[in-house]
């Protein structure tokens, strides 16, 4: 490792003792330029990343006592006693990026998507049996109230998320089915619900532009929407079909993203 450009001066930087050849006899530190070369840089951060002595913990302790002390101490010449800051920066950070920025974060992300075709039927279930006990009760026509309570109560259990993940198909039949219980037992709950996902199931069918015009050719021309309305949904489908593109694109990025930030929010 290339010992650097000593100093003409014989005051040691750190310790202000004098100093007769390269290194201060009191401290140790040698009598270099404060300037390092590029090159003089890299060889001390990638022996700093392999090797430690009491140097690390001489710096920790006062960057994370004393903020900034550090680096003031380090541009004034005191440099025995401390790692270079930006290589305990960058040594910090990779060791960030090999710990917290893992994998399991894809896999943990994955775990919590739900398999909703087996919920909604699941859910589905559930209110069939819930109503069949609330009939086998006596429930039904005594008080009408309770049983529409009930049904929408469990019906809004469904997560949009849930609803989403369904493919198209599944999607028009689970909503045929809550119009139909809607139309038997009017609810004010379950038509919010109803609406939510019908949202979500035009958005699912306007999936291309083209998709949705026909959709708007089937509207009544007072239900269409007007030219400006059709302006901006061509422009989120244009977006939405890069989104997941973009999206990748993000994650992959992601840790180049917290390695050019730090410094910055530092």
């Amino acid at each position: 490792m290339s010992a650097g450009k000593y100093r003409k001066e014989h005051n040691c930087l750190n310790c202000g003792s004098h100093v007769e050849s390269h290194y201060c006899s009191s401290c140790g530190q040698p009598n270099l330029e404060l300037k390092e070369s590029f090159w003089g840089f890299i060889s001390h951060s990638i022996a700093h990343y392999f090797h430690f002595d009491n140097k690390f913990f001489q710096t920790l302790v006062p960057l994370l006592t004393k903020p900034g002390q550090v680096t003031l101490d380090y541009l004034a010449g005191k440099r025995a006693r401390y790692i270079n800051p930006v290589s305990m920066y960058i040594f910090v950070s990779i060791v960030y990026f090999l710990v917290a920025y893992s994998p399991k974060h894809v896999e943990t992300e994955n775990k919590h998507k739900p398999v909703t075709a087996a919920q909604a039927q699941k859910r589905k279930a559930t209110l069939d049996s819930v109503q069949k006990k609330l009939k086998e009760a006596g429930l039904t026509n005594a008080v009408p109230g309770i049983v529409n309570e009930t049904t929408s109560r469990i019906t809004e259990n469904m997560d949009r998320e849930d609803f989403k993940s369904l493919s198209f198909k599944e999607q028009k039949i689970t909503l045929e089915d809550l119009k139909k219980h809607n139309k038997a037992n009017q609810s004010d709950s379950l038509t919010k619900v109803i609406e939510k996902f019908s949202e979500i199931h035009d958005d699912r069918n306007d999936s291309t532009y083209a998709a949705y015009l026909a959709r708007q050719k089937t509207l009544q021309p007072q239900n269409q929407d007007n030219w400006f309305d059709r302006l901006v949904k061509k422009r989120a489908i244009t977006i939405g079909e890069k989104s997941e593109v973009i999206q990748e694109t993000l994650e992959h990025n992601r840790p180049k993203q917290y390695f050019l930030l730090m410094p910055l929010l530092a």
